[in-house]
This record gives structure tokens, sequence and C-alpha cells, in this order.
């Protein structure tokens, strides 16, 4: 017994086995002439066995005293040992299967992804895995957390309801423990994600699942490893511990590229969101020996479907948005946005380009602008460093925010910084301030509250603004953070020009770079300061207002400025959800008209 469940299975079909045996002896010896001469000793042992199964079995029974003893006396054996065998054996049963109810089986999946951690962000991760995994026959992602096995699948079927192929398995254990990865069958997984952690220590836990990775990415062997540090301070550490295999994702510095950016831009974060989301358009990389010796130029018009943007060299390194005469090797890959790689189809000829339509760009000379910055968190003094390397000499920005945060700002060359201490979500003290003579306007997430506060107070402050904004009848941008993605679509109704949800794009680069570790450096080009980035500029800056035309016209003309163009966003679906008029990718000989108020989306170098 104290040996468990298997034991007393082998110790009572044994006993039922000698019972059945025994009884099965003592017929042939002394009732031989009861049991038939068609039976035999083999009918004998089943005959008994019935009757251990059944005790009714027993009823049609004839014979002498001594047969109807024994046959009497292997039903009860029965009764006590077959029927505890069975009860054992079903006990058993249910404990197995309560085991694996807790999700600690060892699972048996071979090119699956891990997902190491729980957080909100496993949300998003998963319902972007499955869209990556669509045109897959079998697919499977594993789970491992220090939660309830049953409460993360309920939470994951109530959240991404819709799992297509794919296959979600969640294990309960700790990712610090060696015993527990080996839940996940981490030697045989494609890639492994390492989901930071809810809370403060976040960095920590990431470093510390690192370190219990390292043994195993050491060695070069094994699946490539995905996270997200939030404090750049600590990416040395993190990549000690990762070892050669871990791709480390800086959040806190996208978050404020992403801001800045979308401060100078409106709607980048939603080109952003579209490029990095799988139901959009992605990156592919593909290699086409018919173009090999030719230039990027020609690259540039050689699809119908699908938008060259750069090249990926034979050493890894990455070119975005290089010059129209760029050779292209044999052993150059094609950067490509498209929707899927399936549909990445050849031109059949060449492209048609209204020459006329085609429009000269119109000069703009910088000058500079006031900034109005509502509250501070920790990524406020990499924002104004950021936008002091933007911004044209002599602009200035005005914070407002409840705290003296003055020591916390470093020195700037072209900005001049005030600050004001005030409540944001006080119309009384906005009012005061005086937005409508500011340009931009950057409302930022309150450190110290919670997501669903921060994100009250920022829709609070937001619906302020556009009050104001409507009763002085002064335009201006309005960029904010948003923690939660689903308090963006409530945040609809305040009509700002761009939300940045930090958290989700954080979760699909990671999601990018499970499918992908090659688009690291395509990501980190794209999303650095320097060399190519995303820009909205003015659409009359490349075709004329209300002109038809065709999107290989737009790319011609982004060509010639050395610019390559990827999409278009229309002025009267700003606010439209769930693309907000970003176009990316279309159709290259689709009639197209833009207004003067419309946005051509180029990578260009400023």
């Amino acid at each position: 017994m104290a040996r468990g469940t298997p034991a007393l299975i082998g110790l009572l079909g044994l006993a039922s086995a000698l019972l059945v045996l025994a009884v099965s002896a003592l017929v042939l010896m002394f009732a031989p002439g009861d049991v038939g001469e068609h039976r035999g000793w083999h009918g004998v042992l089943w005959m008994g066995l019935l009757r251990t199964l059944d005790p009714g079995t027993m009823g049609g029974d004839q014979g002498g005293l001594v047969f109807l003893g024994l046959m009497l006396a292997v039903t009860l054996g029965g009764i006590f040992i077959v029927s505890s065998f069975i009860g054992v054996l079903t006990t058993g049963l249910e404990n197995k299967i309560a085991e694996l109810r807790k999700g600690r089986s060892r699972i048996v999946e071979r090119d699956h992804t891990v997902v190491l951690g729980w957080s909100e962000q496993i949300f998003t991760v998963v319902a972007e895995l499955v869209q990556a995994n669509q045109s897959q026959r079998r697919s499977c992602v594993a789970i491992l957390a220090d939660h309830d096995k049953v409460e993360m699948d309920d939470a994951i079927r109530a959240r991404v309801p819709e799992l297509g192929r794919t296959r979600v398995v969640c294990r309960s254990g700790k990712p610090l423990h060696p015993a527990d990865l080996d839940l996940v069958s981490l030697s045989s997984a494609r890639s492994v994600m390492v989901l930071p952690s809810d809370g403060p220590d976040s960095d920590i836990h990431v470093v510390k699942v690192l370190l219990s990775l390292g043994s195993r990415a050491a060695t070069g062997d094994g699946p490539h490893i995905v996270a997200a540090v939030c404090d750049s301070t600590n990416l040395p550490a993190a990549r000690l511990a990762g070892g050669r295999r871990a791709q480390l994702v800086r959040a806190d510095e996208l978050a404020v590229r992403l801001i800045v950016n979308a401060h100078r831009q409106s709607g980048l974060s939603a080109v952003c969101a579209d490029l990095l989301a799988f139901a959009g358009n992605e990156f592919y990389l593909r290699s086409e020996p018919q173009l090999a010796g030719t230039t990027f130029g020609t690259a540039l018009h050689a699809y119908e479907l699908g938008i060259p943007v750069g090249l990926r060299h034979a050493d890894g390194t990455i070119t975005l948005n290089p010059t129209g005469d760029q050779p292209i090797t044999a052993t150059d890959e094609l950067i490509v946005l498209a929707e899927d790689d399936t549909l990445i189809r050849p031109a059949g000829a060449a492209p048609h380009v209204v020459e006329a339509a085609i429009s000269a760009r119109p000069r703009h000379d910088p000058a500079p602008e006031r900034t109005l910055m509502l509250g501070w968190n920790e990524r406020a003094p990499q924002i104004i460093e950021l936008l002091d390397t933007f911004a044209f000499p002599g602009s200035h920005v005005l914070i407002a925010c409840p705290d003296v945060v003055d020591q916390l700002i470093g020195a700037t060359t072209n900005l001049t910084v005030e600050v004001i201490r005030a409540d944001p979500a006080n119309r009384v003290e906005l009012e005061a301030l005086d937005p409508q003579f500011c340009q931009h306007v950057i409302v930022l997430s309150a450190d110290g509250l919670g997501a669903q506060e921060a994100d009250a107070r920022t829709l609070i402050t937001l619906l302020h603004l556009r009050d104001l904004a409507e009763s002085l009848d002064q335009p201006y941008s309005i960029v904010s953070e948003i923690n939660d993605d689903a308090n963006r679509e409530i945040a609809e109704v305040t009509r700002a020009d761009d939300f940045v949800v930090s958290e989700k794009l954080i979760s699909l680069l990671l999601t990018q770079l499970t499918e992908n570790r090659h688009l690291a450096a395509v990501f980190e080009d794209l999303f650095n300061p320097t060399g190519a980035e995303i820009y909205l500029k003015p659409a009359a800056g490349y075709l004329l207002p209300g002109m038809p035309a065709t999107f290989s016209t737009v790319a011609e003309a982004a060509a010639r400025h050395g610019e390559t163009a990827i999409g278009y966003r229309v002025h009267a679906e700003f606010y439209q959800p769930p693309a907000y008029g970003v176009v990316l990718n279309p159709p290259k000989q689709a009639p197209l008209t833009l207004t003067d108020k419309d946005r051509v989306i180029v990578l260009a170098e400023d």
C-alpha cells in the first residue's frame, strides 16, 4: 500500500489470477465430471474468470457439492479481490486524471513555442501565435507559469476563444526551477518567450528565468530565446544571463521612441501595430535568384503584391530603404512587406505610373515648436532627451505634473524646458496652461497607480483637452500613453491623434521574433532614431491632391526622393477602428486618389 496505486493494482491482479488458477485446478482434480467433456482446462479457466467478474454467472450452475462449493468460493473471492482490484484501478485513474489537471505532466511535442510566465500580455501573445499558425496543419503553444492549470485554461478560453488549429497547453510550475522547465520539453521547442511579470520587479524575474535557461542556451543547442527588459540599465545583466541565443527587447526605449515619433507625426502607433501584428502586414525574407545582378530600384517594382523595403546580406546585416542603385547580390535576401508570404506575387508587367499626377514636393522650412507634456513617469527624462535630439533650436517644452521634477531633467541643447506644478486631470489647472498655444500635447501615464486607475486619469485629461480644442478652435496634435489596450476603444471618443499602448506593441514584437529570429535586426534598425524610420508625410508631396493615380505612382514619386512608400493613411478615417485609416501594401495598380489632408507612409532617413 505504501508503494501507491501501481503496486496495489499489481498485487490485486496477481491475487485474482492465483484465485482463478487455484479454483480451476481444484475443479479439474475433484469434480472433473461436472465440467463437461467439451470444456477442457482452458474452458475451466474462462468459467472461473467469468464468475469472479460477475457473481450472477453462477446462477445457472449445476453439479456436485464439491463443484458448486468451488464455484461459490471463486465467486466470493471475486467479490472481495477482483472488486477491490477494479476499485483501486478506478481510483488510480481518477488520481491520474486529477494529476494531469494540475499540469504537472511533461508534454510530448516538437517544434512548438514555449511561453514562460503569465501576465496580461499572454492573451495578446496567444492570439498572435494563433494568427501566425493559421497556415500550418498542426501547431502548439506551451505555457509554463506559477498558476493553476485549470485557471489558465479557463482564462485563455475566455479571452482567446478562437484557437483555430493551434493547441494551447498549460503547465503549472515555476520557470525558475530546471525540473519544472522540463515539463514543456524545451529541448524540442522551436522558440522560447520569457514574459515580463506584472509589477516593479519584472526585470529581476526575467533575468532569473534567463539564468535558469542559460546553461541550455550557452551550448548553442535548443531553441532561441526572446525576452523584454523594461529598464535598459538591466540589459547587460540580461544579456549575460541569457547567453548568445537570447534576443532581448528594450521595452522602455521602444516606448520612448514611439511616443516621441508619434508626437512628431500622428498615426505612427497604428502603423507599427499593423506591421507587428500577424493579422495585418508583416516582413518576410525572400531569396530571389532572378533579381541577382539587378538593383534595388528594379526590385521595387518586381511584385504585384508585396513591397521590398530593404536587403539582408549574407553576414546578417540589414539595409533598410537602400538607394535605387544599390546592387543585389546572389546571397542577398529581400525584406518584403506583405500580408502573407503566400500572397507575394511577381508583377506580370511594368508598373503603370501616372506622371501627370506626381507633384513637386513643397519646401517646408523647420521652425521652433511648443510642446505641452502632461504628467510624469520614469520614461519622461528619456522622452525629453529624445525630443531635444529632433527639435529645431528654440523649441519649448512645458511640463505640467503634480510633483517637482526639475532635478530629473538633464541638460538640453535645442529645447528650453519649463516645469509647472499642476494636476492634468483638473480642468481649471489645465486651462491655465493655455494648451491652445502649443502645437503638440503629450499625455503620459502616471506611475505608482494601477493600470486601470492611471488610464482613467488619462481619459479624463483627454476629454478636457478635446473640449478645450473645440471651444477654442485651436488644433493641436495629441499623443497619449494607454496601459490597457481595451481602454483604447473607450478613449476613441476623445479623438486624440494617437495612442501608444506600449505593452501590446512589446507583446507583438516578441511574438514576431519567436516566429523569425532574423527580424530582430530589421526592427532594431526600424525603431532606431538613426537610419531609416517610418514617416507619415503629407500626400501633396507625392501626388497632386484629387488627381486619380495608382500606388505605383506614389512609390515612384517616393523613390525619386530616396524613400520607400509602404502605404498611406486616409484622413477621413483617422478615428475609425480597427485600421484608423492606415492602408499598408495596397495593390500597385488599383486606382488611388489622395487629398491634401491624407498622408503617405514611407521609410526615409528624415
